[in-house]
């Protein structure tokens, strides 16, 4: 297995690196694999929707480093080094966005996974969806604000430099193909 350490930081974030089928085969830094090492590592996606049909984004925090001030999908967030898809996606719901939820909610399902690749990072993404009538209550920390959208006004908006790169290219378009709007 292989370590990677950038500016060799003794209690930073590690997360897993990653073959494109999802198998680990090492480990590495945020700031390594944010800094333009192109190390793929896992990521996950919850795309949240009320029973109306209607998509919950969320404004990223100004305070972020990368697409600040952008809207993006409900909850994103890295896999941390020993964790699953599973617990990843259950805690970064509860993390930004307050969501309790348990994985076995009968409308929680995967929908579909895909590489993004930036100008500084490199990343598996795996995307899920549930649908919930509670309220999401966004960390402030992590979210600016949010709110739910219809799908259709999320489709006039694309192309208007609203969303995040990488939900205006990839995200939105495999999510709302996958709802055939």
């Amino acid at each position: 297995m292989i370590e990677l350490r950038y500016n060799d930081e003794a209690c930073a974030e590690m997360f897993p690196l990653i073959t494109e089928d999802g198998h680990v085969v090492g480990r590495a830094t945020r700031a390594y694999c944010h800094g333009g090492s192109m190390a793929l590592h896992p990521v996950v996606h919850l795309h949240v929707f009320d029973s109306a049909g209607r998509l919950y984004l969320q404004k990223r925090s100004m305070r972020k480093d990368i697409a600040p001030g952008l809207w993006d999908t409900s909850v994103g967030g890295h896999v941390d080094y020993g964790e699953t898809l599973l617990q990843a996606v259950l805690r970064e719901a509860r993390e930004e966005v307050g969501l309790q939820l348990t994985g076995e909610e009968e409308s929680f399902r995967p929908l579909f996974q895909y590489v993004w690749q930036s100008s500084r990072e490199r990343e598996l993404v795996t995307a899920f969806a549930v649908t919930t009538d509670v309220e999401p209550t966004p960390d402030h920390d992590e979210v600016d604000e949010g709110r739910f959208f219809a799908l259709e006004d999320i489709r006039e908006l694309l192309g208007t430099g609203l969303f995040t790169q990488q939900f205006e290219e990839q995200e939105s378009r495999r999510m709302l193909a996958a709802w055939g709007v």
